[in-house]
């Protein structure tokens, strides 16, 4: 697994100079009067993506938000796969998908695999590849790791650690998302020497599971009263630091990204225990009606155009080639400020998440929720 991570973050960073490709091109014959119907993360798909879109391939498209990977799952799962043509969730749940019978596989031979990092389609093998098939078509990455407001947290941006979020120093001024807020928690405790059993064995028995997160449980709790704000959502978490007093806080990239651009002086930085890191992509649920059409958006994606615009959109790193030469200096910027080559090496990947792990993750995140 380490050799993959290596060899993703090396072919991101080289995005840049990315081999040259056949050119884009959409069979116009495949638009049809029915409608895509996308369902992704909020933000991910801005007006102007969809003209695009629209434009390169005539067909209209829909986009419908979602704020969690959870509410994603609970959709399909009422539905019974229907109701979307095209959702993207995080590699790691894919699996639990599966085992309710909502998603298909991709027809590999449809999509325009020259488009996309190499690095990133081996990169998601795990989860997104399940008894020899493939359901995963890797649209983007990202990390959560620590923001803070350079003027007030209690931080040295130099040697960061999840516990420095507990830091007394920084008051009441803590944003954290429940479950991966246990997450870090248990990584700092782990590199204490803490734990009972190693942190990635508490996603592959509940047994280990159990003995990890009551250890990791009782020190959140022990710190609950620093919280500010707990976030689920993008939107959640920029509002902790706008208007709720967070001064440091867990949270994804784009929420430092987004903040940075309003003007505030916000840092993003990977703690030395690693940053937690996702990859996320293109999924076709069972029961989807318009199938077609969602091979040709991923086609369009896989284009340095379009991944420039899903970049700026969201500041997360898109996994198209050639995306990176058409960012605006900002956003590279931003990259090279929160990311050093030791920090790419030692991302903290999530594990695959099985509905058994999910189940208890939810437990002791409630728990910590009502302490």
């Amino acid at each position: 697994m380490s050799i993959s991570r290596r060899r993703f973050l090396q072919g991101s960073l080289a995005a840049g100079a990315a081999a040259s490709f056949p050119g884009f091109y959409i069979n116009k014959a495949l638009a049809q009067e029915q409608t895509l119907r996308i369902y992704a993360w909020a933000g991910y798909f801005s007006d102007e993506m969809l003209a695009d879109f629209r434009e390169k391939s005539g067909i209209n498209a829909t986009f419908t938000p979602y704020g969690t990977n959870d509410e994603l799952m609970n959709s399909l799962r009422a539905t019974d796969g229907s109701g979307f043509d095209v959702i993207m969730p995080t590699v790691d749940r894919v699996p639990g998908y599966l085992d309710y019978n909502l998603v298909q596989p991709l027809d590999e031979s449809r999509i325009q695999w020259q488009g996309c990092l190499d690095s990133a389609l081996e990169g998601s093998e795990v989860g997104g590849v399940v008894d020899g098939k493939r359901y995963f078509a890797p649209s983007d990455w990202g990390t959560e790791a620590i923001a803070f407001d350079r003027r007030y947290a209690a931080v040295d941006p130099d040697n960061l650690s999840y516990g420095d979020l507990w830091n007394p120093d920084n008051g009441q001024g803590v944003t954290v998302r429940s479950h991966s807020a246990l997450v870090g928690i248990g990584l700092w405790l782990q590199s204490q020497g803490k734990l009972p059993r190693p942190l990635l064995e508490s996603y592959q028995s509940e047994e280990a599971m159990r003995a990890n997160f009551e250890v990791i449980l009782a020190e959140a709790v022990k710190h609950k009263g620093m919280i500010a704000q707990f976030w689920s959502t993008e939107n959640e978490a920029q509002a902790a630091f706008r208007t709720n007093g967070a001064v440091i806080g867990q949270t994804w990239d784009s929420t430092a990204f987004r903040l940075q651009n309003e003007g505030m002086d916000i840092a993003y930085r990977a703690p030395k225990e690693g940053a937690l890191a996702w990859m996320e992509g293109f999924v076709i649920p069972s029961n989807a009606q318009n199938v077609d059409a969602v091979y040709e958006l991923i086609n369009w994606y896989y284009t340095p155009e379009a991944g420039a615009m899903f970049v700026e959109s969201t500041g997360y790193n898109s996994t198209a080639k050639g995306a990176a030469k058409l960012l605006p200096e900002a956003s590279r910027q931003f990259f090279e400020a929160s990311y050093s080559k030791q920090d790419l090496a030692n991302l903290w990947w999530w594990p695959i998440q099985e509905p058994w792990y999910v189940a208890l993750r939810n437990e002791y995140q409630d728990r910590y929720l009502s302490a």
